[in-house]
Protein backbone atom coordinates (compact mmCIF):
# COMPACT_ATOMS: atom_id res chain seq x y z
CA UNK A 1 0.00 0.00 0.00
CA UNK A 2 1.36 3.39 -0.97
CA UNK A 3 1.63 6.13 1.67
CA UNK A 4 -1.45 8.35 1.84
CA UNK A 5 -0.82 12.03 1.12
CA UNK A 6 -1.14 14.24 4.20
CA UNK A 7 -1.11 11.30 6.64
CA UNK A 8 1.49 11.48 9.44
CA UNK A 9 3.46 8.25 9.84
CA UNK A 10 6.02 9.55 12.30
CA UNK A 11 6.35 8.67 15.99
CA UNK A 12 3.93 10.03 18.55
CA UNK A 13 6.62 11.90 20.46
CA UNK A 14 7.48 15.52 21.30
CA UNK A 15 9.47 17.37 18.67
CA UNK A 16 12.46 17.73 20.99
CA UNK A 17 12.60 13.96 21.53
CA UNK A 18 12.42 13.31 17.79
CA UNK A 19 15.28 15.77 17.26
CA UNK A 20 17.37 13.97 19.86
CA UNK A 21 16.79 10.73 17.96
CA UNK A 22 17.66 12.35 14.64
CA UNK A 23 20.84 13.98 15.88
CA UNK A 24 21.93 10.85 17.72
CA UNK A 25 22.06 8.98 14.41
CA UNK A 26 23.79 11.95 12.77
CA UNK A 27 26.36 11.93 15.57
CA UNK A 28 26.96 8.23 14.99
CA UNK A 29 27.66 8.93 11.31
CA UNK A 30 30.11 11.72 12.19
CA UNK A 31 31.86 9.40 14.63
CA UNK A 32 32.29 6.80 11.89
CA UNK A 33 33.70 9.30 9.40
CA UNK A 34 36.01 10.69 12.08
CA UNK A 35 37.28 7.22 12.87
CA UNK A 36 38.17 6.70 9.21
CA UNK A 37 40.25 9.89 9.22
CA UNK A 38 41.88 8.85 12.50
CA UNK A 39 42.75 5.42 11.12
CA UNK A 40 44.60 6.98 8.18
CA UNK A 41 46.49 9.36 10.48
CA UNK A 42 47.25 6.55 12.94
CA UNK A 43 48.76 4.39 10.18
CA UNK A 44 50.87 7.29 8.93
CA UNK A 45 52.13 8.17 12.42
CA UNK A 46 52.99 4.59 13.35
CA UNK A 47 54.79 4.08 10.03
CA UNK A 48 56.97 7.15 10.61
CA UNK A 49 57.63 6.27 14.24
CA UNK A 50 58.48 2.65 13.50
CA UNK A 51 61.19 3.75 11.07
CA UNK A 52 62.72 5.88 13.83
CA UNK A 53 62.60 3.22 16.57
CA UNK A 54 66.34 2.49 16.57
CA UNK A 55 67.29 6.15 16.30
CA UNK A 56 65.01 7.58 19.01
CA UNK A 57 64.76 4.59 21.33
CA UNK A 58 62.20 4.25 24.10
CA UNK A 59 60.47 7.57 23.41
CA UNK A 60 59.37 6.31 20.02
CA UNK A 61 58.11 3.05 21.48
CA UNK A 62 56.22 4.99 24.13
CA UNK A 63 54.46 7.06 21.46
CA UNK A 64 53.63 3.91 19.49
CA UNK A 65 52.13 2.39 22.64
CA UNK A 66 50.19 5.59 23.33
CA UNK A 67 48.79 5.55 19.79
CA UNK A 68 47.81 1.90 20.16
CA UNK A 69 45.87 2.63 23.34
CA UNK A 70 44.23 5.71 21.83
CA UNK A 71 43.09 3.85 18.71
CA UNK A 72 41.86 0.88 20.78
CA UNK A 73 39.71 3.12 22.99
CA UNK A 74 38.29 4.91 19.96
CA UNK A 75 37.63 1.60 18.21
CA UNK A 76 35.69 0.33 21.23
CA UNK A 77 33.79 3.63 21.36
CA UNK A 78 32.75 3.30 17.70
CA UNK A 79 31.63 -0.31 18.17
CA UNK A 80 29.57 0.61 21.23
CA UNK A 81 28.10 3.61 19.42
CA UNK A 82 27.00 1.47 16.46
CA UNK A 83 25.60 -1.23 18.73
CA UNK A 84 23.69 1.36 20.77
CA UNK A 85 22.00 2.65 17.61
CA UNK A 86 20.97 -0.89 16.69
CA UNK A 87 19.58 -1.63 20.17
CA UNK A 88 17.68 1.66 20.28
CA UNK A 89 16.19 1.84 16.80
CA UNK A 90 15.82 -1.82 15.85
CA UNK A 91 15.62 -4.03 18.92
CA UNK A 92 13.51 -1.63 21.02
CA UNK A 93 11.79 0.60 18.51
CA UNK A 94 8.42 0.20 20.25
CA UNK A 95 9.66 1.05 23.73
CA UNK A 96 7.24 3.45 25.51
CA UNK A 97 8.44 6.96 24.78
CA UNK A 98 10.52 5.90 21.79
CA UNK A 99 14.17 4.94 21.19
CA UNK A 100 15.54 8.04 22.90
CA UNK A 101 13.61 7.31 26.07
CA UNK A 102 14.96 3.76 26.00
CA UNK A 103 18.49 5.14 25.78
CA UNK A 104 17.89 7.40 28.79
CA UNK A 105 16.29 4.63 30.85
CA UNK A 106 19.06 2.06 30.26
CA UNK A 107 22.27 3.93 31.04
CA UNK A 108 23.15 1.27 33.59
CA UNK A 109 23.54 -1.41 30.88
CA UNK A 110 27.10 -2.48 30.07
CA UNK A 111 26.95 -1.10 26.54
CA UNK A 112 26.10 2.38 27.79
CA UNK A 113 28.63 2.24 30.64
CA UNK A 114 31.35 1.47 28.10
CA UNK A 115 30.02 4.28 25.89
CA UNK A 116 30.45 6.86 28.67
CA UNK A 117 33.74 5.42 29.95
CA UNK A 118 35.51 5.34 26.59
CA UNK A 119 34.40 8.91 25.81
CA UNK A 120 35.89 10.04 29.11
CA UNK A 121 39.14 8.04 28.74
CA UNK A 122 39.95 9.29 25.24
CA UNK A 123 39.34 12.89 26.30
CA UNK A 124 41.73 12.45 29.23
CA UNK A 125 44.41 10.85 27.05
CA UNK A 126 44.27 13.70 24.52
CA UNK A 127 44.39 16.34 27.26
CA UNK A 128 47.46 14.59 28.67
CA UNK A 129 49.29 14.82 25.33
CA UNK A 130 48.59 18.54 24.93
CA UNK A 131 49.88 19.12 28.48
CA UNK A 132 53.07 17.28 27.59
CA UNK A 133 53.51 19.31 24.39
CA UNK A 134 53.09 22.53 26.36
CA UNK A 135 55.85 21.41 28.73
CA UNK A 136 58.18 20.44 25.87
CA UNK A 137 57.73 23.76 24.06
CA UNK A 138 58.36 25.78 27.24
CA UNK A 139 61.51 23.85 28.19
CA UNK A 140 63.44 26.17 25.88
CA UNK A 141 63.03 28.74 28.66
CA UNK A 142 64.42 26.26 31.19
CA UNK A 143 63.06 23.23 33.02
CA UNK A 144 62.03 25.28 36.07
CA UNK A 145 60.08 27.72 33.90
CA UNK A 146 58.35 24.86 32.07
CA UNK A 147 57.36 23.21 35.36
CA UNK A 148 56.01 26.52 36.65
CA UNK A 149 54.02 27.09 33.46
CA UNK A 150 52.35 23.66 33.49
CA UNK A 151 51.69 23.59 37.25
CA UNK A 152 48.19 25.07 37.02
CA UNK A 153 47.22 23.05 33.91
CA UNK A 154 48.30 19.90 35.73
CA UNK A 155 45.99 20.75 38.62
CA UNK A 156 43.17 21.38 36.14
CA UNK A 157 43.86 18.02 34.47
CA UNK A 158 43.62 16.21 37.81
CA UNK A 159 40.42 18.12 38.59
CA UNK A 160 38.91 17.19 35.22
CA UNK A 161 39.80 13.53 35.85
CA UNK A 162 38.02 13.56 39.21
CA UNK A 163 34.93 15.40 37.93
CA UNK A 164 34.85 13.21 34.81
CA UNK A 165 34.96 10.05 36.90
CA UNK A 166 32.06 11.28 39.04
CA UNK A 167 30.13 12.24 35.90
CA UNK A 168 30.63 8.80 34.36
CA UNK A 169 29.54 7.02 37.56
CA UNK A 170 26.51 9.25 38.04
CA UNK A 171 25.41 8.89 34.41
CA UNK A 172 25.36 5.09 34.64
CA UNK A 173 23.24 4.77 37.77
CA UNK A 174 19.81 3.14 37.38
CA UNK A 175 17.08 5.75 36.69
CA UNK A 176 19.74 8.30 35.72
CA UNK A 177 21.32 9.29 32.38
CA UNK A 178 23.62 11.81 30.75
CA UNK A 179 20.68 14.21 30.65
CA UNK A 180 19.38 13.77 34.20
CA UNK A 181 19.71 16.85 36.36
CA UNK A 182 22.62 15.76 38.58
CA UNK A 183 24.70 13.95 35.92
CA UNK A 184 24.14 16.81 33.52
CA UNK A 185 25.50 19.24 36.13
CA UNK A 186 28.61 17.09 36.56
CA UNK A 187 28.91 16.67 32.81
CA UNK A 188 28.75 20.40 32.21
CA UNK A 189 31.34 20.96 34.94
CA UNK A 190 33.60 18.28 33.50
CA UNK A 191 33.54 19.64 29.96
CA UNK A 192 33.92 23.18 31.27
CA UNK A 193 37.08 22.20 33.16
CA UNK A 194 38.39 20.14 30.23
CA UNK A 195 37.66 22.92 27.77
CA UNK A 196 39.18 25.51 30.11
CA UNK A 197 42.30 23.34 30.34
CA UNK A 198 42.56 23.08 26.55
CA UNK A 199 42.06 26.80 26.02
CA UNK A 200 44.64 27.57 28.71
CA UNK A 201 47.18 25.16 27.20
CA UNK A 202 46.42 26.49 23.71
CA UNK A 203 47.13 30.03 24.93
CA UNK A 204 50.39 29.02 26.64
CA UNK A 205 51.63 27.20 23.53
CA UNK A 206 50.66 30.08 21.25
CA UNK A 207 52.39 32.61 23.52
CA UNK A 208 55.66 30.66 23.50
CA UNK A 209 55.59 30.09 19.73
CA UNK A 210 54.75 33.74 19.04
CA UNK A 211 57.65 34.79 21.30
CA UNK A 212 59.92 32.63 19.18
CA UNK A 213 58.37 34.03 16.01
CA UNK A 214 59.18 37.56 17.14
CA UNK A 215 62.81 36.55 17.70
CA UNK A 216 63.04 34.97 14.26
CA UNK A 217 61.46 37.99 12.54
CA UNK A 218 64.01 40.30 14.17
CA UNK A 219 66.85 38.49 12.43
CA UNK A 220 65.39 36.97 9.27
CA UNK A 221 63.10 38.29 6.54
CA UNK A 222 59.42 37.31 6.97
CA UNK A 223 59.50 35.07 3.87
CA UNK A 224 62.01 32.81 5.63
CA UNK A 225 60.57 32.98 9.13
CA UNK A 226 57.08 32.03 7.96
CA UNK A 227 58.31 28.51 7.14
CA UNK A 228 58.57 27.77 10.83
CA UNK A 229 55.59 29.55 12.28
CA UNK A 230 52.77 29.51 9.78
CA UNK A 231 49.14 29.70 10.87
CA UNK A 232 48.76 25.96 10.31
CA UNK A 233 51.71 25.27 12.61
CA UNK A 234 50.14 27.31 15.40
CA UNK A 235 46.78 25.55 15.00
CA UNK A 236 48.28 22.06 15.01
CA UNK A 237 50.78 22.56 17.83
CA UNK A 238 48.18 24.17 20.11
CA UNK A 239 45.35 21.68 19.34
CA UNK A 240 43.06 24.65 18.72
CA UNK A 241 40.91 22.51 16.40
CA UNK A 242 39.38 20.66 19.34
CA UNK A 243 38.72 23.79 21.41
CA UNK A 244 36.52 25.28 18.69
CA UNK A 245 34.18 22.26 18.51
CA UNK A 246 34.27 21.69 22.28
CA UNK A 247 32.89 25.17 22.90
CA UNK A 248 29.93 24.49 20.60
CA UNK A 249 29.22 21.15 22.30
CA UNK A 250 29.48 22.59 25.81
CA UNK A 251 27.01 25.39 25.05
CA UNK A 252 24.51 23.04 23.39
CA UNK A 253 24.87 20.40 26.14
CA UNK A 254 24.45 22.97 28.91
CA UNK A 255 21.28 24.26 27.23
CA UNK A 256 20.06 20.66 26.66
CA UNK A 257 19.69 21.26 22.94
CA UNK A 258 19.40 18.14 20.72
CA UNK A 259 22.09 19.42 18.36
CA UNK A 260 24.67 18.73 21.07
CA UNK A 261 24.80 15.16 19.75
CA UNK A 262 26.25 16.43 16.47
CA UNK A 263 28.75 18.68 18.23
CA UNK A 264 29.75 15.77 20.47
CA UNK A 265 30.59 13.72 17.38
CA UNK A 266 32.62 16.58 15.90
CA UNK A 267 34.40 17.48 19.14
CA UNK A 268 35.54 13.97 20.04
CA UNK A 269 36.66 13.33 16.45
CA UNK A 270 38.43 16.71 16.27
CA UNK A 271 40.26 16.01 19.52
CA UNK A 272 41.58 12.71 18.19
CA UNK A 273 42.57 14.27 14.86
CA UNK A 274 44.36 17.13 16.64
CA UNK A 275 46.27 14.59 18.72
CA UNK A 276 47.32 12.58 15.66
CA UNK A 277 48.45 15.73 13.84
CA UNK A 278 50.69 16.66 16.76
CA UNK A 279 52.24 13.19 16.84
CA UNK A 280 52.60 13.26 13.05
CA UNK A 281 54.75 16.38 13.35
CA UNK A 282 56.78 14.68 16.07
CA UNK A 283 57.22 11.59 13.92
CA UNK A 284 58.49 13.39 10.82
CA UNK A 285 60.69 15.75 12.80
CA UNK A 286 58.83 19.04 12.17
CA UNK A 287 57.30 19.40 15.65
CA UNK A 288 58.66 22.09 17.93
CA UNK A 289 61.05 20.95 20.64
CA UNK A 290 63.68 22.55 22.81
CA UNK A 291 66.45 21.51 20.43
CA UNK A 292 64.61 22.81 17.35
CA UNK A 293 63.85 26.21 18.88
CA UNK A 294 67.32 26.67 20.36
CA UNK A 295 69.20 25.71 17.18
CA UNK A 296 67.19 28.06 14.97
CA UNK A 297 67.11 30.95 17.43
CA UNK A 298 70.81 30.83 18.39
CA UNK A 299 71.88 30.78 14.74
CA UNK A 300 70.09 34.03 13.98
CA UNK A 301 71.10 35.74 17.25
CA UNK A 302 74.76 34.81 16.89
CA UNK A 303 74.81 36.22 13.38
CA UNK A 304 73.17 39.44 14.57
CA UNK A 305 75.70 39.89 17.40
CA UNK A 306 78.63 39.32 15.11
CA UNK A 307 77.53 41.97 12.64
CA UNK A 308 76.27 44.60 15.13
CA UNK A 309 79.20 44.46 17.62
CA UNK A 310 81.85 44.35 14.93
CA UNK A 311 83.67 41.51 16.63
CA UNK A 312 84.59 39.97 13.29
CA UNK A 313 86.49 42.16 10.88
CA UNK A 314 84.55 41.57 7.75
CA UNK A 315 83.94 43.58 4.63
CA UNK A 316 80.50 44.34 3.27
CA UNK A 317 80.97 41.50 0.79
CA UNK A 318 81.71 38.91 3.49
CA UNK A 319 78.73 40.10 5.53
CA UNK A 320 76.39 39.60 2.61
CA UNK A 321 77.96 36.20 1.97
CA UNK A 322 77.39 35.17 5.61
CA UNK A 323 73.78 36.32 5.44
CA UNK A 324 73.25 34.32 2.27
CA UNK A 325 74.74 31.23 3.89
CA UNK A 326 72.45 31.68 6.91
CA UNK A 327 69.33 31.97 4.76
CA UNK A 328 70.39 28.97 2.70
CA UNK A 329 70.82 26.97 5.89
CA UNK A 330 67.34 27.85 7.06
CA UNK A 331 65.82 26.98 3.68
CA UNK A 332 67.72 23.68 3.61
CA UNK A 333 66.40 22.82 7.08
CA UNK A 334 62.86 23.57 5.91
CA UNK A 335 63.35 21.52 2.73
CA UNK A 336 64.43 18.53 4.80
CA UNK A 337 61.24 18.87 6.83
CA UNK A 338 59.15 18.87 3.66
CA UNK A 339 61.06 15.88 2.25
CA UNK A 340 60.41 13.84 5.39
CA UNK A 341 56.71 14.59 5.09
Amino acid sequence: MAPQPGVYYGPDEPESTINFERYFIAGDFITGVGFGVQLVLWTTCVTYLWKETKKRGWKTMFLVGYLAVLLSVQFIYCIVQARTVQVMYVDNRNYPGGPWQYFLDTQYLAINVIFDATLFIQTFLCDLLVLWRCYVIWTVSGASMAITVVALPTILLVASFVVGTIWTLQSTHPNLSLYSKEPEAFGTAYYAVSLGLNIFLTTLILVRLLMHRRTILQHLPPEHAKHYLSLMTLIVESAALYSAFAIMFLVAYGLNQPINQIFLGFSQAAQQVATYLIIYRIANGTAWSREAIESRTLTTIQFDKMTSAGQAKQTDTSTVQLASELISRVELDHAKGETSE
